[in-house]
């Protein structure tokens, strides 16, 4: 795994904090793929790791859970707060959530575990919080997602533009004997353009490398000679993601 500059991610996503659920079609998706493995589960306490502006911390609460909402940026629980997505906001890391131990029944992290150091330890870090018996839901990018971007990047020069993820097979490995259940699934988003593409991984601040360096700066002319590689076989602009839903549950 990449060492994280985890202020940097933070500032990365307050930046987008405002106008996030403007772009955020992947997490709406992701997670509304993910709720399908919770069932019909009407936990009593849930901890929504990595909460962002609080879409599920909401649906969390509509089913009669009481919701703690943790996120690493600050501007996000201020969007989540202002939606009255859950009855506590914390900010916070995942790989050392200052939480006790065996406080929730079920935890449920959509999209944020990628930006852990240690995908191992931000998923043990879930764990402890959750009481025996309950579970542990959680969603990740895994490699080759967004390949037509990289592709396209290949194409104008040599540089990073895109951090790398783990292997489906690595994030089984880290998951460990509490794997119960998981799937890992293709989902591709089409836009209009290649600006408007890139301008959903902005609004929600995925175009962050784990390094902390942003993305270099897209003048008009790159904008052009990248719209003119990207791999495309519609008028459609496509970003495909390889998603890892994963089920655990806690002794």
């Amino acid at each position: 795994m990449p060492v994280v500059d985890k202020r940097a991610v933070a500032s990365a996503f307050g930046r987008a904090a405002k106008d996030y659920d403007s772009y955020a079609e992947l997490q709406r998706r992701c997670g509304e793929r993910l709720l399908t493995f919770a069932g019909d589960a009407h936990p009593a306490s849930v901890l929504d790791a990595g909460c962002g502006t609080g879409t599920f911390s909401r649906r969390w609460r509509q089913r009669g859970a009481r919701v703690v909402a943790l996120d690493l940026s600050r501007e996000m629980l201020i969007q989540a707060r202002r939606y009255a997505a859950a009855q506590v906001y914390l900010q916070g890391d995942i790989e050392a959530l200052p939480l006790v131990d065996r406080a929730f029944d079920l935890a449920w992290s959509n999209l944020a575990v990628q930006w852990c150091a240690s995908l191992e330890g931000g998923l043990s870090a879930l764990k402890r919080t959750v009481r025996p018996g309950g579970l542990v839901l959680f969603s990740t990018l895994c490699a080759d997602s967004l390949y037509e971007l990289r592709q396209a990047w290949r194409a104008l020069d040599d540089r990073a533009h895109i951090n790398r993820f783990l292997t489906p097979q690595q994030v089984t490995a880290a998951a460990g004997s509490a794997l119960v259940e998981y799937a890992c699934e293709p989902l591709t988003v089409n836009f209009t353009s290649a600006l408007s593409a890139m301008r959903s991984l902005k609004g929600v601040g995925a175009t962050h490398l784990h390094s902390g360096r942003g993305g270099h700066a897209l003048t008009r002319a790159r904008l052009q000679q990248l719209s003119q590689a990207w791999p495309r076989e519609t008028a459609a602009y496509p970003l495909t993601y390889r998603l890892f839903y994963g089920v655990l549950i806690c002794e």
